[in-house]
């Protein structure tokens, strides 16, 4: 399997960006869900903010790349009737746009007491903005309700992505998965 993308496949690098992501994201809201019913006294109401907010970093540094990425390569081809590919390019658009929100607002919530944020002992995101105590409780709301939307904008993206393979039968979810590639790449390379 190729690492770029071409205009019938995803590369290797867009896939495992893909599925990194989405674990990662998913996890994100199980634990930043879990972290809301926790005591202030319990020791992981510190350690898990401390992970949500070093894995929130990353991400974002991970999302950067994956921008960079999307328009440094073709993008494949998208298979659907004229309104599925149109409601496809805006999807899309929707998950990368929501993805920069919550993640910028996460980093604005971190750093409203005016200090950066701390990735795992490893480096610090510089806080850019003077604390505000207040940016926190309003933002916090912000990105709450923006993370139970997007987890209902995954859910219909996975559902589509169902829809294409068991209904429509077309090869939208194989090719993020990698599968039809290896699968032509072999044919190809028995027939030489």
């Amino acid at each position: 399997m190729q690492l770029k993308n071409t205009s019938k496949y995803y590369g290797l690098v867009s896939i495992l960006i893909h599925w990194l992501m989405a674990i990662a994201i998913i996890g994100m809201f199980g634990l930043g869900v879990w972290m809301v019913g926790l005591d202030y006294y319990d020791p992981w109401y510190h350690r898990g903010l401390w992970l949500h907010q070093s894995i929130g970093m990353l991400l974002l540094l991970l999302l950067l790349f994956r921008l960079i990425w999307r328009l440094s390569n073709p993008v494949p081809e998208i298979i659907g009737l004229w309104w599925e590919k149109l409601v496809a390019i805006w999807v899309h658009r929707g998950h990368y746009l929501l993805m920069v929100i919550l993640m910028v607002t996460g980093y604005l919530i971190t750093t409203a007491y005016g200090r950066g944020v701390d990735v795992f002992g490893w480096f610090e995101f510089p806080a850019l903005f003077p604390a505000d105590k207040g940016r926190e409780t309003t933002l916090g709301f912000y990105h709450m309700i923006l993370a139970w939307g997007y987890m209902a904008y995954i859910a219909m993206h996975a559902a589509a992505a169902l829809k294409h393979h068991f209904i429509d039968k077309d090869t939208t979810l194989l090719r993020m998965l990698g599968i039809n590639q290896n699968k032509e790449e072999k044919e190809k390379h028995h027939e030489d």
